[in-house]
């Protein structure tokens, strides 16, 4: 396909499309905010704006050193030129380091070690950094490190209800947060973390009014969802990362045995207490399944009410997968161009996401191609 015929939409979309499948070198490894190493969610990445969306993309994988991408030394703006090949394709910005990272707690703990920013005003925590599944080969999800950040002291095991509340309120003020992700190690087989979101919720609601998104597995009571709701969870992801029952078996062995159909059975009960659109699910392309049995998914959890925010595995460095090549951006664009249309028919758009992953948006190109699909009636599901 010849790129240079596109619209300019559809430029961009490709263009981060492209950088996220590839990654990015950068000439000055310093440039803007931190990169995130190692721990829970989009790790080895760092946030750039790039036509005109703030994303995640891979910085420190095994791709990002052999990427055609290059960002050329940022100005005083932040500004910076990227490269493809040696040849400058586009303005690319680095946002700048949170304000609220240079404070800490009345009891000498980092903010930052509580409490991430996520893309362009997501505040994210994961808080409890430890998992019962984590770091035995039976059980372990083979794309999980989250433990690694709390092995190198980047982070706390433990963020307590008042330390989320402390860093929420700073983030609001100091740095225009606009909403709020918390995600956990599973701690149980019951509740699975809804408990401690729970709490975690309730204090940071009472301290700033900020939309937060929760995320934990499938507890094994429905009245979670309720009260989840209650302590001022908005929304809810509940994440299947694959699809298929021998994927799902082969790279997660541990988190399998929750399966599919208590999956579906939990976004219904969910969708009925937060609403359709309001509860979404992560999908990893490039786990082994296939791109129709990805859509056949995604199409069930659409008619159910559920966001499937589809990302491209990215390998983490010190996990099992560390070698597993990503998808390539030719294979994500003939997965999310369809999957857009798909979510734009039944009437889910991230943008009406409250809080979360999928609002943000930033770990995939999804969103564009909601933005390109053609404008249709919701119908009703």
């Amino acid at each position: 396909m010849d790129d240079t015929a596109l619209p300019l939409a559809q430029l961009g979309q490709h263009l981060i499309t492209e950088v996220q499948a590839l990654g990015l070198r950068l000439e000055d490894p310093q440039a803007g905010a931190a990169a995130r190493r190692g721990g829970a969610g989009p790790t080895d990445h760092k946030a750039v704006t790039l036509a005109g969306r703030t994303v995640m993309v891979p910085v420190h994988s095994n791709a990002a050193k052999a990427s055609p991408f290059l960002a050329r030394t940022p100005d005083a703006h932040g500004v910076s030129v990227l490269e493809r090949n040696g040849l400058a394709v586009a303005k690319l910005e680095f946002p700048r380091q949170p304000r609220f990272y240079r404070m800490q707690t009345f009891d000498g703990i980092p903010y930052s070690k509580i409490a991430q920013l996520h893309g362009a005003d997501v505040l994210a925590t994961t808080v409890l950094q430890t998992c019962i599944r984590y770091g035995r080969r039976s059980t372990s999800c083979q794309f999980c490190a989250i433990g690694e950040s709390l092995k190198e002291g980047r982070t706390i095991n433990r963020k307590t209800p008042e330390h989320l509340a402390e860093v929420a309120r700073a983030a609001v003020l100091l740095d225009g947060v606009k909403h709020m992700v918390m995600t956990t190690g599973t701690p149980n087989f019951t509740d699975r973390g809804a408990a401690i979101l729970c709490e975690s919720a309730f204090a940071v609601k009472a301290a700033v009014d900020l939309p937060i998104q929760a995320q934990c597995e499938p507890p094994d009571d429905p009245a979670w969802f309720a009260r989840l709701k209650a302590s001022g969870v908005d929304s809810l992801g509940m994440h299947l990362e694959a699809v298929t029952p021998d994927v799902r078996h082969r790279i997660m062995p541990g988190k399998a045995s929750v399966g599919i159909d208590e999956y579906l059975r939990a976004f219904e009960s969910a969708v009925h207490v937060f609403g359709r659109g309001q509860v979404s699910t992560y999908i990893l392309a490039g786990l082994g399944d296939t791109d129709a049995a990805i859509l056949a998914m995604c199409e069930t959890l659409i008619r159910i009410g559920v966001y499937p925010f589809v990302v491209p595995f990215v390998p983490v460095g010190g996990t099992p997968l560390e070698y597993q090549p990503s998808p390539s951006a030719a294979a994500m664009r003939a997965l999310l161009a369809p999957l857009g249309r798909m979510l734009v028919e039944g009437g889910l758009k991230s943008a009406d996401i409250k809080a979360g992953c999928g609002k943000c948006g930033a770990c995939s190109s999804l969103a564009a191609y909601e933005q390109d699909a053609p404008a249709v009636r919701a119908h009703a599901i």
